[in-house]
């Protein structure tokens, strides 16, 4: 039984003049003011009790990864990993757990790997339940989305492959049919990685994003150690991605009927150059109301496809300052989290990245354009981490978001290098405020400090109780379940039904207010790396044991507001229940 939830000692307050200390858990009593902050002074902060454990194998989430060699990586292929989903399958108002899974490049013995999905029993217990849902398809699979694609009420997946990436419709009763060739989707064989459903064009259908990682053709890939692109730090490893051919990212505009459109080369989304892409997540990051797409680019700069409003893109991300780090070099992109962590209402953007680098925390200046901070927000302390899956997640429940990242290094050559591991810690920060994060990492419990080579990961409550959990893919293991066992402030969490939007409600902007703050969050499609979160938004409260009001702006376009309650609960908000804010319009100002 976790300890009940106690305020902090202080409340932290950033101001035009400096930062301030407000002792007494109110922000009552004395205040100290002090200059803007200093690594020193966020080290010193007091700061809660988060213990995260590993309950994978007592939930029953057991199944193995499987990725090609375990100990030695031929191709590049078996690097990548594979993504993790979070969706009510069955639609019993418990999140289930999708896991992708990979193969062999030599035939095994049978049965060949699947993928697995994960009926959840209440009370973090878990059934197998893969092939009576119809999923247990070999394959080499990569990453995963869900949404509703067909507005019928059951959350569908898309999950991609090395090879034919396959559309999964869910016939209502947790079971799916593979539809992908009556949708549109069959394709000649390529290496796809990310995917995420957005509604881009705002018709109330969702569409598909896809991308690609590069061409892959097994019998011309040089071997391992054969130039300059197949060494690393003087050892022989796999080839790429560097010296291997680009591939292109896909959009597939939803027609309704069931079927799709490739619409990648005339809504610009395919013609943005060479990309060795991974994840893909949708976010109206400029706040006009549309959803834009950021792509995470491997040793290439990354994608920013700003939406137009009239069916096409035009890529900005060197113009926006998300496509390199700080001192304008490309980086090994892998995952992504776009978030508010700020709370100033403009999302921002956290990504990982490969080792020998720090990872990017892109802030909205909310004019269009990011700044790295990645130093001055207290995120730059490691460089020796392969970072994949990352979120902005309120461990705590006080209203602000923490970072979690996962890592692992995708050369199990690495474990013969001194003070380098093939397998690697996660890493956990604490938002202080202000914008700074504290390093909590190794005091943070089992689940983080465990070492793992982990890829994909997604955030979502699987026991509804207001904490989240996190389900992680272990290269050639059973996956993590990370569950936080130390005491939480008051929650929400808020399940948004489009009507006149998508069913999904993809692409709503959240905002709780309770006890004199706001809390936001974004229904996104894409999460983290090549996997998808639980699509309820989360909002810590505190002390606070009553919210205000909620506003939602519909992907539609639409303000409504919605009446306060009770905290501690699941609240679903539906589109034209509530009350209408102001007009609907394209660019409609977000309320502070």
């Amino acid at each position: 039984m976790s300890k009940p939830w106690k305020p902090l000692q202080f409340v932290v307050v950033l101001s035009a003049s400096g930062f301030a200390l407000l002792e007494g858990s109110q922000g009552m009593g004395r205040t100290t003011r002090i200059p803007r902050p200093t690594p020193a002074i966020v080290t010193s902060l007091p700061t809660p009790d988060i213990a995260f454990e590993d309950v994978a194998e007592q939930a029953g989430l057991t199944a193995r990864q499987v990725s090609g060699g375990d100990e030695r990586k031929e191709y590049i292929l078996e690097a990548t990993g594979t993504g993790v989903a979070i969706l009510d399958a069955d639609g019993d108002g418990r999140m289930d757990v999708f896991l992708v899974n990979a193969a062999r490049l030599e035939p095994g013995d049978p049965p060949a790997p699947t993928g697995h999905l994960y009926r959840n029993l209440g009370g973090l217990r878990f059934a197998d339940v893969t092939k009576r849902a119809g999923l247990d398809r070999p394959g080499w699979g990569q990453g995963v989305c869900a949404g509703d694609y067909d507005n019928d009420g059951d959350p569908d997946l898309f999950v991609t492959y090395y090879g034919q990436s396959r559309l999964y419709q869910n016939d209502g009763d947790g079971s799916f049919r593979d539809v992908t060739g009556d949708a549109g989707l069959a394709a000649p064989p390529r290496w796809d990685t990310g995917c995420t459903f957005v509604d881009y064009d705002r018709d109330g259908r969702l569409d598909l994003a896809v991308t690609s990682y590069l061409e892959f053709d097994r019998s011309r890939v040089p071997a391992p150690g054969s130039s300059g692109y197949c060494q690393w730090k003087g050892v022989p490893v796999m080839c790429g991605p560097r010296g291997l051919p680009f591939a292109r990212s896909r959009l597939f505009r939803n027609r309704g009927g069931g079927t799709f459109a490739d619409v990648s080369e005339a809504s610009g989304f395919a013609g943005a150059g060479g990309c060795y892409a991974f994840t893909v997540i949708a976010s109206d990051v400029n706040g006009d109301g549309w959803s834009d797409l950021y792509v995470a680019c491997d040793s290439t700069p990354s994608l920013l496809f700003e939406n137009r409003r009239d069916g096409t893109f035009e890529e900005i991300g060197l113009l926006a300052g998300v496509a390199l780090n700080d001192d304008g070099q490309e980086q090994g992109g892998m995952g992504v989290a776009i978030g508010d962590y700020d709370e100033d209402g403009d999302p921002d953007i956290v990504k990982t990245n490969f080792s020998d680098d720090v990872p990017n925390v892109y802030r909205n200046r909310g004019d269009g354009t990011f700044e790295d901070v990645v130093f001055q927000s207290g995120l730059g302390g490691h460089m020796q981490y392969v970072g994949w899956g990352v979120h902005l997640l309120d461990v705590d429940q006080d209203g602000l978001k923490e970072v979690l990242m996962v890592n692992g290094h995708v050369y199990p050559e690495a474990a013969r290098l001194p003070s380098l591991r093939y397998s690697q810690p996660r890493l956990l920060y604490w938002n202080v405020g202000g914008g700074l994060f504290k390093d909590l990492s190794a005091a943070a419990g089992t689940g983080i400090t465990d070492a793992w080579s982990s890829r994909g990961s997604a955030v979502g409550d699987l026991d509804n109780d207001g904490s989240l959990e996190i389900v992680i893919s272990n290269m050639g293991a059973r996956p993590s379940l990370l569950k936080n066992t130390g005491p939480r402030g008051h929650w929400l969490l808020v399940r948004g039904v489009g009507v006149r939007s998508n069913r999904d409600a993809i692409g709503a902007r959240v905002v709780v207010f309770a006890g004199g703050r706001r809390v936001s969050g974004e229904i996104q499609g894409g999460a983290s790396y090549l996997s998808q979160n639980d699509l309820r938004v989360h909002a810590g409260l505190g002390e606070a044991s009553r919210y205000d009001r909620i506003d939602v702006r519909w992907p539609a376009g639409d303000w409504e507001r919605f009446p306060g309650g009770a905290a501690n609960r699941v609240v679903t908000v539906t589109e034209g229940d509530g009350e209408p804010l102001r007009a609907p319009g394209p660019a409609a100002p977000r309320p502070r």
